[in-house]
């Protein structure tokens, strides 16, 4: 019995259209990037663990894929000590901001700083599949690292702005700083549980505040310490007046207020910029992974429910882990499969971007093609996508084949035409159709691009 083909849970194949829509999505975030500055690098699709491990918290380090140092791996194994670093060494990428740190600190006499990348890369995690939470996605990941000024934050904002304006997606920026997430710990009495209270924090949209108060209990918080927090994830009001609230409550907390401080000097940055998307500090937003050190993002489609579709932030100490310290950098990722699913479900991609081919020659048998390849070619050689239907097949078919691939243009060049030295082409959308001589390749090619 022949075995039924299938996938993991958690990955996905990609047909043709699907393939397009998502290399429009690339194709518009790599040339935003690239007008700020930023240039591209790749990084394995592994890593040794030890480059992975303790970077994204106890959560985190559960969700990472082991990969066996080979296909035998047991074999031999002394199973009286712990089995890991025996068969397992190394992981699939998490994330790419780990990886990055990884690279700067080992390329670090190569590179100029402040050093701008992006990254457009798959990466893995061990999560149980649901929608919009995939266990093999796309992250498309853009980062400055070697300065503390908070205008590398503000070419973050402006990307965020200019990427979702490109592909017409109406989005909710929310932004926070860790410092003054800990400055919060370090008020409410418990700087020790700052982990704890800022992994809760993350999931007040996921879960409710009921259930992330209940958490805080059970990691040790005090009902007076909850009490103390709850107001601050319910506080509302313009950026101004929130940011004034929590003055009063940080006072005298160093952190907290170097926290609000850099937060004003953002937002001042981002109204004098005059970024368009819809921003709004968010005091509730905490962002889970451990390496944050100040500014945090995430960002949320408006018009279609799913979770953060983008989210960074500010790390001082990441390097520090690899043997440099000293060496701030601040990034923020794209999450492309997600982004993918708000523009299907809202209709967003061009239309015939399923097909690059521009015009399809029928095939009118040997003679009859013979008399177009030349053409064919002179076309490919202008830039202009052209196939031959590769069988002498009932027009019909080929008919429905130029429709189901979305081709708008068709020539049926039969002997008539092959005497006459002329082609015919037809405007499958508007029905126009006009005989050309078959030398004049700039008339066809004007023809067909429009």
């Amino acid at each position: 019995m022949a075995q039924k083909p299938s996938i993991p849970k958690g990955t996905r194949d990609f047909s043709q259209q699907e393939t397009a829509e998502r290399n429009y999505i690339f194709s518009k975030i790599r040339e935003i990037f690239g007008r700020f500055g930023y240039a591209q690098i790749e990084t394995p699709a592994m890593e040794n663990l030890s480059t992975l491990m303790g970077k994204y918290g106890e959560e985190g380090d559960k969700l990472l894929f082991r990969i066996l140092n080979s296909g035998d791996a047991f074999a031999g194994a002394d199973f009286s000590r712990p089995l890991t670093p025996q068969v397992c060494e190394k992981g699939l990428r998490y994330d790419l901001t780990v990886p990055f740190a990884r690279y700067v600190v080992q390329h670090q006499n190569e590179l100029c700083f402040p050093f701008k990348r992006y990254q457009i890369q798959p990466v893995w995690r061990a999560d149980r599949p649901q929608k919009g939470r995939y266990r093999e996605f796309y992250q498309c990941d853009v980062d400055a690292i070697g300065s503390k000024s908070q205008l590398c934050e503000l070419e973050l904002v402006q990307i965020v702005d200019e990427v979702f304006r490109s592909l017409g997606v109406r989005v909710l920026l929310k932004i926070n700083n860790r410092k003054l997430l800990s400055g919060l710990a370090q008020v409410c009495g418990f700087p020790d549980k700052v982990v704890d209270i800022t992994v809760a924090i993350d999931k007040l949209d996921k879960i409710g505040l009921e259930a992330v108060k209940q958490e805080m209990l059970e990691k040790g918080l005090s009902p007076q310490a909850v009490e103390i927090l709850e107001p601050v994830l319910l506080l509302q009001g313009s950026t101004e007046e929130k940011i004034a609230s929590m003055r009063q409550i940080m006072a005298g907390c160093e952190e907290g207020l170097k926290g609000l401080d850099e937060l004003e000097e953002l937002f001042g940055y981002i109204s004098a910029a005059g970024v368009r998307t819809q921003v709004e500090l968010d005091l509730s937003l905490a962002r889970g992974l451990n390496y944050y050190t100040g500014a945090i993002f995430e960002v949320k489609a408006l018009d279609y429910q799913i979770g953060s579709i983008c989210g960074g932030g500010r790390y001082d100490n990441l390097t520090g882990i690899f043997g440099l310290s000293g060496m701030s950098g601040v990034g923020i990722s794209f999450g492309a499969d997600r982004i993918y699913d708000v523009m299907k479900g809202l209709g967003l991609f061009p239309e015939a971007l399923g097909s690059s081919t521009k015009l399809l020659f029928a095939n009118m048998g040997e003679n009859e093609v013979k008399y177009i390849l030349p053409l064919a070619s002179a076309l490919r050689s202008e830039g202009v996508s052209v196939e031959i239907y590769p069988d002498n097949s009932k027009l019909k078919k080929q008919f429905d084949y130029a429709t189901r691939r979305n081709i708008p243009f068709l020539s049926i060049t039969g002997e008539e035409e092959k005497n006459s030295g002329t082609v015919n082409i037809k405007n499958l959308s508007s029905g126009e159709q006009k005989s050309f001589s078959i030398k004049d390749i700039e008339a066809i090619g004007s023809f067909i691009e429009g």
